[in-house]
């Protein structure tokens, strides 16, 4: 629930296009410490002020595209805002010396976009289409 007191206090703290923005995508206006930020540039951030943010909603993404989804958060962020893990991926040396050097990089879901997978046939039919063959007719003649 957006306040008077508290969009007032957020936009003297965030300035007033960061604000616009906030409402604009997430339709909130949120204040926190940059907590870090992923391959695709969205930024994480982290309000532990019990005052200002309900408890469970105190970790937020500000996406980098207009158009987003949940799949371009990568595995490692996505544990941290869902508090599987304590700290973000930036600050846990566990996370940071996890990753394995054959791990492929991670990659959005393309599902619903132009880029999304599509299948197609190579091999030759078994069945073929009947195609009538049109023959001339012998009728009466005029």
């Amino acid at each position: 629930m957006v306040s008077l007191a508290r969009t007032i206090r957020n936009i003297r703290r965030a300035g007033w296009k960061e604000w616009w923005r906030q409402m604009q995508y997430i339709g909130d206006a949120k204040y926190g410490r940059q907590v870090g930020s992923d391959q695709f540039g969205n930024r994480y951030f982290e309000n532990m002020n019990a005052e200002e943010e309900i408890p469970g909603r105190h970790r937020w993404v500000d996406f980098a595209q207009h158009e987003y989804n949940a799949t371009q958060v990568p595995p490692e962020w996505h544990a941290w805002l869902s508090h599987i893990r304590k700290d973000p991926p930036t600050e846990d040396r566990v996370m940071q010396n996890l990753s394995p050097p054959w791990k492929a990089p991670w990659h959005e879901n393309l599902t619903g976009t132009r880029g999304a997978f599509v299948t197609y046939n190579t091999t030759k039919p078994k069945v073929f289409a009947w195609e009538p063959k049109v023959a001339p007719r012998d009728g009466p003649s005029a």
